[in-house]
C-alpha cells in the first residue's frame, strides 16, 4: 500500500472558500478535499505548459489560510519531478512545490467553471 505524506500550503482566503464549494459541488464531501487537489495536481501536470502556470500562481498574496492534504509517494515522485522542469524554466522561482499545487487548483476551478460569470 502506498505511504501517504501530509504536506500544507498557504491560500488566500477566498481561494480556500472556493475551494470547499468545488468539493462540495463535484460530490466529494466534506472529507474529499485532498481527492479534489490530488486530482487537480494530476490535470496540471498533463498541460504541456504547466510550468508557466505555475509562474502565474507565484504572484499570488495574502496567503492567510493554511490548508494540509496527504499525497501518496507516487505523486510526490511526480511533484518533485515537475518542481525540477518549473525550475529549468523560472530558476530564481522561491515556494514551487506550494505555487504548483496553488496553480492545480486555480486551474481545476478555472477549467471545471461553467459559467463565465462566475
Amino acid at each position: 500500500m502506498d505511504r501517504k505524506l501530509m504536506t500544507s500550503i498557504k491560500l488566500q482566503k477566498q481561494l480556500h472558500y472556493k475551494i470547499q464549494q468545488g468539493v462540495i459541488n463535484d460530490g466529494y464531501g466534506m472529507r474529499g478535499k485532498s481527492k479534489w487537489i490530488i486530482e487537480a495536481i494530476e490535470k496540471l501536470l498533463e498541460l504541456p505548459d504547466y510550468p508557466d502556470l505555475v509562474d502565474i500562481a507565484g504572484d499570488m498574496d495574502q496567503l492567510s489560510e493554511m490548508i494540509s492534504i496527504r499525497l501518496s509517494e507516487q505523486l510526490v515522485s511526480k511533484l518533485d519531478q515537475a518542481i525540477i522542469q518549473v525550475r529549468r524554466h523560472y530558476p530564481a522561482m522561491e515556494g514551487v512545490k506550494s505555487n504548483l499545487i496553488r496553480a492545480s487548483i486555480v486551474q481545476r476551478l478555472l477549467r471545471s467553471s461553467t459559467s463565465v460569470t462566475e
